[in-house]
């Protein structure tokens, strides 16, 4: 077992591990957050992703004692004071889920998308950097429409 410690959702928080344990499960299994979705095991449906150091991560191929010292924003940290976060409003709005199994890793990616590209986001680059993200439910249109509705508010 291997001892880790780093911030989740603003929260220190620690725990021992095998040296192969997987972050989805560190969350899920250790932690109790279980708005991290494991879909596939093998980095394709994108239902895992979390920030890592504000960066969006797959976490169903990261090894959570990579993590050490890092923080970690799930689905769960995302809004403030009760209030949701823009693009979880956004998804709600403009109907951006079905069945909701991916929506936690869709909005998490969709989050670190606009960080990335500014409030001006085009459904081109929307289309092209959810690739890694799947819906078996929707075809997408109101998931671009809700990454762009959110981005004007964020």
């Amino acid at each position: 077992m291997t001892a880790i410690s780093l911030k989740v959702n603003g929260k220190a928080v620690s725990g021992d591990v095998e040296p192969r344990t997987l972050l989805v499960d560190f969350i899920r299994t250790n932690l109790g957050l279980t708005g991290t979705h494991v879909g596939c095991d093998t980095s394709q449906c994108g239902a895992c992703v979390v920030h890592i150091n504000g960066k969006a991560v797959k976490s169903c191929t990261t090894l959570a004692v990579a993590c050490e010292g890092a923080e970690v924003t799930t689905i769960e940290g995302i809004a403030k004071n009760g209030k949701l976060h823009p693009m979880q409003q956004a998804f709600h709005e403009e109907h951006g889920l079905q069945c909701g199994f991916c929506t936690p890793g869709m909005i998490m990616s969709s989050i670190d998308i606009v960080k990335r590209n500014g409030k001006k986001v085009s459904e081109e680059v929307i289309r092209r950097e959810l690739s890694g993200n799947i819906c078996r439910c929707t075809g997408y249109h109101n998931i671009v429409a809700a990454v762009q509705s959110a981005a004007e508010k964020m």
